[in-house]
């Protein structure tokens, strides 16, 4: 029976030649929509939200996998190339342009193959062969310099620039770079990003954004309370205590006279007492609540001598409880049951107008804040993305210390390490067709430049050539600063 007569009368039924080119179609043009922002000369797209009229957004970005999450995608094959994206980014951090181009790219090699008669699994066959060859090529390129500290550091900073070329903060990209290694060299090699709070404050220039050693909380200081805490003991909740006020929802409260409103007050307040009782015995200095803390709460705490502060954040207080040594609260009858967090100082910082509170000395060791500053909240979302991403990258460096050299160098060495080794035969014609895909990515960041790409990539495939048979490994790759063929590893 055919499938036709099996599935529903609204499906529809796509084999073949059709279903093929169907998912080449999808998956090219998910490729070619992300193709324009790659490499340091790589434009941005501008994305409008679509729906409600009254509540458009714009991202302005170049990162694909921001774009890739923002397009809706019905094609199947152009859904698993925007997962792949998603994977690369969740895993890596950055490279998701790269890998979107290069499936792309493989696929119209495919395309191509596949209509000169080659079976599908021939094309698999070469490729499987032609990835193995460019693995082993990429390996023994790989350097690492992880037993000599200046030298990795030096490996470090220039992984975070060249990140960084291809994104918003390239005309600060020595200043950013430096406060990702930094930020990143903190945790240890830890590698859990939480110890690295970002936070984003308008105005100023991003050459001003800095490192600020410890957390850092977008709160202040309620009225009356302690500006500066030395040693301090930290409870962290998420509890109500807004108990101060009569709520009873969905009820109906009669009394005979004012007397009687004010005793239902007084219980609610008495209740409220209570439970800042049992909050202040835990021997804190400060009480951090998820939620608000009304005046009433507010004026206990202080005649306690015990900071409060009020409705942080979910994540912040999440970064906090993971960097103090702290858990979250919600019930306070057990003092002895609740992990404090604990810090060396709290104290009030300024950044630009706006005071903020920095937790010093925190039990982790790890915990940093950047500090973002800049014209518009565009330009610092960008910015935040940027820097998340070459965070990211340099977190995995620390984990896998062998580093290869950028500029498509790598590219141009794996494809003429497989065409060395490119056996007789239609597998051939595959491995070919890999080959071509991965001097795609070169071509592509000189077109993105407005360099003349067939000189530029001629000039890179002859001389990788050369070195090719003479048994050495080339490091020549693009310097699309100054249009010509350079070498990588002298420039970083």
């Amino acid at each position: 029976m055919s499938a036709e007569g099996v599935v529903s009368a609204e499906a529809e039924v796509t084999k073949g030649s059709s279903a093929r080119m169907s998912s080449f179609v999808g998956a090219i043009a998910i490729a070619d929509l992300v193709k324009t922002t790659l490499g340091p000369k790589g434009m941005d797209k501008i994305l409008q939200s679509v729906g409600d009229p009254n509540n458009v957004r714009i991202t302005i970005t170049n990162d694909g996998a921001t774009i890739l999450r923002s397009v809706p995608v019905e094609n199947p094959a152009a859904k698993v190339l925007v997962d792949i994206a998603r994977i690369q980014d969740d895993t890596v951090g950055d490279g998701t342009t790269s890998v979107t181009v290069l499936c792309g790219e493989l696929l119209r090699e495919a395309e191509f193959l596949v209509n000169q008669s080659i079976h599908p699994m021939t094309i698999m066959a070469g490729w499987r062969q032609a990835a193995q060859i460019a693995r082993t090529a990429l390996e023994k390129a790989a350097v690492d310099n992880s037993a000599d500290e200046a030298k990795f550091k030096e490996d470090l900073l220039n992984i975070a620039r060249t990140t960084l070329s291809s994104k918003l903060l390239n005309v600060e990209k020595d200043h950013f770079a430096a406060l990702a290694v930094d930020a990143v060299l903190r945790l240890r090699g830890s590698g859990n990003l939480d110890h690295i709070q970002m936070i984003k404050k308008p105005g100023e220039s991003l050459k001003d954004s800095f490192l600020e050693e410890g957390f850092v909380l977008d709160k202040s200081f309620g009225v009356g309370q302690p500006k500066r805490i030395e040693n301090a003991k930290i409870l962290i909740a998420n509890t109500p205590m807004d108990t101060d006020k009569i709520k009873i929802y969905g009820s109906r409260v009669r009394v005979d006279s004012m007397m009687k409103v004010a005793e239902i007050e007084e219980a609610e307040k008495d209740k409220m007492r209570q439970k800042c009782g049992k909050i202040i015995d835990h021997g804190i200095t400060c009480f951090i609540n998820r939620q608000l803390i009304y005046n009433f709460p507010e004026q206990i705490f202080t005649e306690a001598g015990v900071l409060s502060i009020e409705h942080a954040d979910f994540d912040g207080i999440e970064r906090l409880a993971a960097v103090t040594g702290g858990e979250i609260a919600s019930t306070f009858d057990k003092p002895e049951l609740v992990s404090l967090g604990e810090c060396g100082l709290i104290d009030e910082i300024m950044v630009g107008e706006d005071k903020l509170i920095r937790f010093s000395g925190c039990k982790s060791g790890t915990a940093c804040t950047v500090i973002l500053r800049g014209a518009s909240s565009h330009l610092l979302d960008e910015a935040e993305r940027s820097l998340h991403d070459a965070l990211c990258v340099l977190t995995e460096t620390v984990k896998e210390t062998r580093v290869v050299c950028g500029g498509g160098c790598m590219e141009m060495l794996m494809a003429a390490a497989i065409e060395k080794e490119s056996p007789s035969g239609k597998a051939a014609l595959a491995m070919e067709a890999f080959a071509r895909a991965l001097r795609q990515l070169p071509t592509i960041i000189a077109d993105n430049a407005g360099l003349d790409s067939s000189e530029l990539v001629t000039q890179l495939r002859a001389q990788h050539a050369t070195q090719q048979k003479e048994g050495g490994s080339c490091t020549q790759g693009l310097d699309v600063v100054a249009g010509t063929v350079g070498d990588m590893q002298a420039l970083g």
